[in-house]
Parts: structure tokens; C-alpha cells; sequence
């Protein structure tokens, strides 16, 4: 992975991928017998001279808490166009999602196969900040069918909760 990527949460800053890999494995062991949603999501604001691109990586302990970090994508212009907007909020998330589909997902999913039998399971999705009310309704389609031809399943509003609700929060 370019090692320009950095992800920060609130409890640490400038993480590689690499640190975000091994502090989801540890996560993971803390209770492998769980269900885990793993999801990555992107949310962006308009600001007067930029537009600000969050992009979150949500592994949920169903039921049982989760961890999480982010990622800052600025353009230095207000993207005012909602349908490049929503085209770089998908691209921005399926960048990321390659490098779990590529390498990492195996690595997590190893860390749970040992107690497959006792309730562990993971499953990976992209959340995609669009939903079949307003605007975005229009664009379900179109960036549904390129998270879905990646092989992750795409979820929209009201179960995008890692776009529009954890990435949402850090755009502002």
C-alpha cells in the first residue's frame, strides 16, 4: 500500500495501513467468537475553497462495540456537481476496499476461522452515502453495480451507516 495513505481515530494519529491491519487483528482477538461487519464508507462536505473527503473503515462486533479509523481526501475546490461528487465518494472507498480484497481480508478472516464453529464470522461491505430518497436515488444503479462487480456487497441508505453517520462526522 502507498504508504502516503494515513488513517487517524481519536485515540491515534498517522497510522500506516499496516498498523490499521494489526489493530483490527486485535481487535478481532478479543472476542473471535463474533459476528464482525467489516465496512468501509466515504462521506464528503462542500466548503468554500475545497471539498473534504472522509473516508472510514468500521469493523463492527455486532452487538459488542467497534473499531474504527478515517482517512483525509481533500480536493482544493467545492465540488458542486452531487454526481462527481457521489463518483468520488464510491472511487475513494473502492480504493481502499482493493486493499482488503487483495491481501488483508484473508489475513483477517485467519484470525477468526478457528472458531467458525462457535459464532465467528465476517462479512465485508462497502456503504455508499446514497439512499432511494432525494437526489442520490438516481445514482443507486450506476455505483451499486461497480461495488458489486468488485465482489463486496453494497449497501446504501438507511444501512450505510459508515458513510453517512461515522465519516459524516469528520467532514464538517
Amino acid at each position: 500500500m502507498n504508504e502516503t495513505f494515513t488513517f487517524y481515530n481519536v485515540s491515534e494519529k498517522q497510522m500506516s495501513f499496516q498498523t490499521v491491519i494489526e489493530r483490527m487483528k486485535d481487535f478481532l482477538l478479543k472476542d473471535p467468537r463474533s459476528e464482525y461487519v467489516l465496512s468501509i464508507g466515504t462521506d464528503s462536505h462542500v466548503h468554500q475553497l475545497q471539498t473534504k473527503f472522509i473516508t472510514a473503515i468500521h469493523l463492527h462486533r455486532k452487538g459488542k462495540g467497534a473499531w474504527g479509523c478515517l482517512k483525509l481526501y481533500e480536493i482544493k475546490r467545492p465540488v458542486l456537481s452531487l454526481r462527481e461528487k457521489i463518483t468520488m465518494e464510491t472511487t475513494l472507498s473502492q480504493e481502499i476496499a482493493t486493499y482488503f480484497t487483495t491481501i488483508y481480508l484473508e489475513d483477517l478472516t485467519n484470525v477468526l476461522i478457528p472458531f467458525a464453529y462457535e459464532g465467528a464470522d465476517l462479512l465485508f461491505e462497502i456503504h455508499l452515502d446514497i439512499g432511494k430518497k432525494g437526489m442520490t436515488k438516481e445514482l443507486i444503479q450506476e455505483m451499486t453495480g461497480r461495488i458489486e462487480a468488485m465482489g463486496i456487497e453494497a449497501r446504501i441508505k438507511p444501512e450505510a451507516y459508515t458513510a453517512y453517520s461515522y465519516a459524516n462526522r469528520y467532514t464538517k
